[in-house]
């Protein structure tokens, strides 16, 4: 009796624990989709929240991944773990601790991997639990060539975007001009990015197509919606759109084109981190029921719909903090600069995920940024603000390993 009654405390201390865990990533990573784009006043604040809340929402509901891949993304064997209250309690101890490392980086507006905190939750429990021969180092040794490869991919993809958008337009003799004239070009190659990201060997895909779709089906099907919208997205992009100052006038061009970008970041962060959230969750409904029927209530499809309720929970209420980090306080932004950011962003995480390199879209976003920043030289770039948010990046894996040892313990003496 007492067994069951520990399984089903853990339950509900893992179901509090996960939506936590979701309003925390929700308040962290809204800089990551709109953090650019407020930065550079396409859109306020407001806008922002709103549209990131419901395309969070949306991204998690239908392409949020159905698996707990994010507690057993191969840190250690979990099958090694014979005692499932043990597990549970594992699961509970990573994602407690992952939140409570990630409120304390939003608090201090710093934007880090949620992913990666979670991981480290993971690490630490696998560590206390197994001892260091049943930790997958080869998976660890990829999370750290993330932290580098990902802000330095991400900022020589956004500084080369930047640049070429200033030969090309800018650098012309009619800028409104040759603008106006590669809108169907910038927006047709934007769509067409966007468009395999969403179908490239995602569960968009596998809904969409019954399977997960390799590279080459991916950029095939992905044709289409580039041609076809990139032509006639011109229209609503140049919309009342008449040359006054032709620089000034060819940034109106951009702030319309890096919304779209915009929106499908936050889209992809619904999809892709709902899991961090609601994966821990999982693992412990699986531990908790074994072969028994889980309850309707519990199933993953209601699992992403809170999950994904609680990433807007938390955009709406605190994801100003590090807006103001990645917006605002690294470097300057414009409309040009803030499409080369979410551009360079997706441009960089779909390439990355095609040739198998692990990337983190916050360190990707912050990478970007700075790239756009240096563009115009070192002294554009607030020295001291990234100097924080790399100790912070450093720190997050290390510090959420031993908060998940220390919950960890705490809970076994109830075993």
């Amino acid at each position: 009796m007492f067994g069951l009654t520990l399984a089903t405390a853990l339950l509900i201390a893992g179901l509090a624990s996960g939506l936590y865990m979701a309003w925390n990533i929700g308040a962290n990573d809204l800089a990551n989709s709109m953090g650019p784009a407020v930065g550079s006043k396409a859109v306020t604040y407001k806008q922002a929240v709103i549209i990131a809340s419901t395309l969070t929402v949306a991204g998690a509901i239908f392409a949020g991944e159905h698996v707990t891949s994010t507690v057993q993304v191969g840190i250690f064997d979990t099958t090694a773990v014979e005692n499932s209250n043990r597990l549970s309690m594992g699961a509970l101890a990573a994602v407690t601790a992952a939140g409570l490392w990630i409120t304390v980086a939003t608090w201090k507006s710093l934007p880090i991997s949620t992913s990666h905190s979670i991981v480290g939750g993971m690490f630490g429990f696998g560590l206390i639990v197994g001892g260091i021969a049943i930790i997958s180092w080869g998976t660890m040794g990829r999370i750290v060539i993330s932290w580098v490869t990902s802000p330095i991919f991400g900022a020589i993809t956004a500084f080369l975007i930047f640049k070429v958008i200033v030969r090309l337009i800018f650098d012309s003799e009619d800028p409104f001009f040759t603008a106006k004239k590669a809108v169907p070009f910038i927006l047709g190659i934007t769509i067409f990015i966007i468009s395999i990201s969403l179908l490239y060997n995602t569960a968009l895909s596998s809904r969409m197509f019954g399977e997960r779709l390799s590279a080459l089906r991916a950029a095939f099907f992905s044709i289409f919606p580039a041609v076809i919208l990139g032509y006639l997205g011109k229209y609503p992009v140049l919309k009342g759109m008449e040359k006054e100052n032709g620089i000034e006038d060819a940034e109106k061009i951009f702030k319309r084109l890096q919304i779209l970008t915009a929106c499908y970041i936050a889209f992809s962060f619904g999809a892709n981190n709902v899991g961090n959230a609601i994966g821990p969750i999982l693992l412990i409904i699986e531990n908790t029921f074994g072969n028994a029927s889980v309850p309707l209530y519990l199933k993953s499809e209601i699992l992403l719909l809170i999950g994904g309720g609680g990433l807007a929970l938390g955009i709406s209420t605190w994801g100003y903090k590090v807006i103001k980090t990645v917006g605002f306080q690294l470097t300057s932004l414009t409309d040009t600069r803030g499409f080369s950011v979410t551009f360079g962003a997706a441009t960089t995480m779909l390439v990355a995920s095609m040739v198998g390199m692990p990337v983190s879209t916050s360190h990707t976003v912050v990478g970007a940024v700075l790239g756009v920043g240096l563009a115009r030289g070192v002294e554009a770039l607030d020295l001291s603000v990234i100097k924080k948010i790399i100790v912070s990046w450093l720190i997050t894996v290390p510090i959420a390993a031993v908060t998940s040892v220390v919950i960890y313990i705490g809970l076994s003496q109830f075993l």
